[in-house]
């Protein structure tokens, strides 16, 4: 059996969420009664988004791959990131692994392909927004990402930041972010939206909106993991 190692706590909230889901669906395709091995290195969100925000990436880095150096020395036998704001040095994070890592990006990714998407709008932090990892991956597969005008990112970054991760769920919060959505898909035309961080499904619960699929990179990335657990 192999452990999966996780590098959480960017933010709390959705590595407990990573943890729950893990197991339930291990559980769910094993009927034999048994947990899975978990690792859990839980970092300092501060210090990573203060190191983004600084625009340090090499200092990014060095931190993260340092972390997953520590899960490989606890047994890990492969990693995963459980946020999409650090995939903006994945590559980077990749090269220095000593074990293989999932990309939540390119999960995603592969998600979107099979559900036949070609134009997805992106919700996340505003490092995540902004940032080109997603469209770059994306565009390989000949799909567009589409992002919000600059004051709707300031919103759903100050929500986000404010109150998605310190698990604080509003029910105004998420009727903002549903009419974003709704002009999103009006003004440019968006098939589906890619909740872009980890703890944007905690108030967007929903797997599709108005007709749009609402792809959920969490759990995306868990079916992947317990698909590696069990492989």
């Amino acid at each position: 059996m192999k452990t999966v190692g996780i590098i959480g706590g960017i933010g709390p909230e959705s590595t407990m969420v990573y943890y729950r889901s893990i197991v339930a669906a291990y559980r769910e395709q094993t009927h034999d009664g048994s947990y899975p091995p978990i690792l859990i290195n839980s970092i300092d969100l501060t210090k990573m988004l203060g190191l983004i925000g600084a625009n340090q990436l090499s200092e990014v880095t060095e931190y993260l791959a340092g972390e997953v150096q520590q899960l490989a020395r606890g047994g890990a036998d492969f990693g995963l990131l459980a946020a999409n704001t650090p995939h903006i040095v994945f590559d980077e994070i990749r090269r220095l692994s000593p074990i293989p890592l999932i990309s939540i990006v390119e999960v995603t990714c592969k998600e979107a392909q099979r559900l036949r998407l070609g134009n997805l709008g992106l919700f996340g932090a505003r490092f995540t927004m902004q940032a080109r990892f997603f469209p770059d991956i994306f565009s390989k597969a000949g799909i567009a990402v589409s992002i919000p005008e600059p004051e709707e990112q300031d919103y759903i970054h100050d929500k986000y930041m404010n109150e998605l991760v310190p698990g604080i769920i509003l029910p105004e919060t998420r009727e903002r972010l549903l009419k974003i959505v709704d002009r999103m898909k009006e003004r440019q035309g968006i098939d589906g939206l890619i909740l872009g961080g980890t703890e944007l499904p905690l108030i967007l619960k929903d797997p599709q909106y108005n007709g749009l699929p609402l792809l959920d990179t969490t759990q995306i990335h868990v079916k992947h993991a317990v698909a590696e657990l069990l492989s």
